[in-house]
């Protein structure tokens, strides 16, 4: 019981001044219920400046991400892996994302397309729309005046001529070239290149070289011609098969006048060539390097080199050490190289593992769509997701996966507008997901899956809470 006079007290100062205290009964509710109260429960986007992907599914914000206005704030290099498996949005995702970099004017963008149908690749759309021929590399249509790519062009320095041949020798036998054919390859590149001035010297010249040495260049090392020879066969037959063997016309002859490295999209179709064979990391390397060499440039211009079916670059150890380099030069020009891979055990796994790892390492964002549950938990151990990331991985549907950017990781929904639904849902992409879904029906099923993902995050935050009620005053 209160003294009378502090009743008095009160009494008189409510009646001078009002009420000056209100008395508030506690609320008990559930964790769900209470993080409305508390709405800043999200982790902080990117900023807002750059390319708007979609939004972030937990909090409803939208997601805009861009290497290179990240980059040395947040982000130590601006390289970035897409995973997942097909049919998930991988597609629709890079090319919404290029559609919408080009839309700045200090943009240039490389792709790689592996990928294709009905005889053309999949960025043939986007192509056309904007007015680019893609370079269509196909040892048929070489035969018969086709593009041609001269891994001798006189726009790559000498030096990275010899790397790239080296590379495609060593790719094609599946192991590194020894001194001896080293030397019979060396002599024969620098002869070709000090007596052929008055054309582009051709891989041809190098074949004929090592099967005929000059005397001059055994004799300046102290052996004999016929060792020359026999040093330099095995290179000779790996080159021949450019020349004339199944990759002939693509690669035995000048380059191709009239290819465009200025425009803003640059597409190498390569859907004519066998995905599994040999031919394909062969075929990375010279595009590599030739780009390496002629494309990237102290210009200031920002560039993007997207590379679908990645794991014929990262699984061969020789043409990943040629891209880890190539990453390493182009960070300081401006280059953005993004790998699309299906699954991260096709690398992890495979010969070249210390390189896919040191790739890997390179890539400060990783996007992750939908996988199977085994196959998440080998990539979360990999690239060290939070577990709560690695848990919601099987259950993202199409157009939602986990983003992880230098460590902030969200979940977020790729949003497609319709000017650019009909260049990205090409016939392939919807037949690898449902061709029988309506628009309304992959609506719903988006809108489905926003709802799981919510419940999981709700019990995720219980989990953390460690009880499903709490207190709030």
């Amino acid at each position: 019981m209160r003294d009378p006079l502090s009743m008095l007290t009160d009494a008189f100062t409510s009646f001078l001044f009002g009420k000056v205290e209100t008395t508030r009964l506690p609320v008990r509710t559930s964790t769900g219920q209470a993080q409305a109260v508390y709405l800043p429960t999200a982790a902080p986007g990117l900023g807002d400046s750059g390319v708007i992907i979609g939004r972030e599914v937990y909090s409803g914000k939208g997601y805009i991400y861009d290497p290179f206005q990240l980059y040395g704030q947040q982000l130590p290099a601006p390289h970035w892996l897409v995973l997942g498996e097909s049919g998930n949005g991988k597609s629709a995702l890079e090319k919404t994302y290029v559609l919408r970099q080009l839309r700045f004017r200090d943009r240039q963008v490389v792709v790689l397309d592996a990928q294709g149908e009905d005889g053309v690749g999949e960025w043939n759309l986007i192509a056309e729309e904007m007015g680019i021929t893609p370079i269509r590399l196909d040892p048929t249509a070489a035969l018969d005046h086709g593009i041609r790519l001269n891994p001798l062009d006189p726009a790559i320095t000498t030096t990275g001529q010899l790397a790239l041949l080296r590379t495609i020798i060593e790719v094609a036998m599946g192991h590194g070239l020894d001194e001896r054919s080293g030397f019979a390859l060396k002599v024969a590149h620098a002869y070709v290149n000090g007596t052929i001035v008055d054309r582009q010297p051709v891989l041809t010249d190098i074949v004929d070289q090592l099967r005929h040495p000059e005397p001059e260049s055994a004799e300046a090392m102290n052996v004999a011609t016929e060792d020359v020879r026999a040093w330099g066969l095995d290179v000779a037959l790996v080159l021949d098969r450019l020349v004339d063997g199944d990759l002939r016309g693509m690669f035995d002859g000048p380059t191709t006048v009239g290819i465009d490295l200025d425009a803003p999209l640059i597409v190498f179709d390569l859907s004519h060539i066998d995905r599994n064979s040999i031919a394909m990391p062969i075929l990375m390397a010279i595009v590599g390097v030739w780009l390496e060499h002629t494309w990237i440039r102290p210009d200031r211009k920002k560039r993007i080199f997207l590379v679908e079916e990645a794991w014929h670059i990262i699984n061969s150890p020789f043409v990943a050490q040629l891209f880890q380099r190539l990453l390493k030069f182009g960070r300081r020009l401006g280059l953005s190289f993004v790998a699309v891979v299906h699954h991260l055990s096709d690398v992890v796994d495979g010969a070249a593992a210390k390189e896919a790892a040191a790739i890997l390492k390179m890539a400060s964002t990783r996007t992750v769509y939908a996988q199977k549950a085994d196959e998440a938990r080998a990539t979360g151990r990999v690239l060290g997701l939070p577990r709560w990331a690695v848990e919601i991985i099987p259950t993202l549907t199409p157009g939602i996966a986990v983003w992880d950017v230098n460590g902030n990781v969200q979940v977020v929904k790729h949003l497609i507008t319709e000017t650019e639904r009909p260049l990205v849902f090409t016939d392939r992409a919807m037949t690898e997901s449902s061709s029988d879904l309506t628009d309304d029906a992959l609506r719903a099923a988006e809108l489905e899956a926003e709802e799981r993902a919510a419940a999981f995050m709700e019990q995720h935050m219980a989990d953390i809470d460690g009880s499903s009620e709490s207190t709030v005053a």
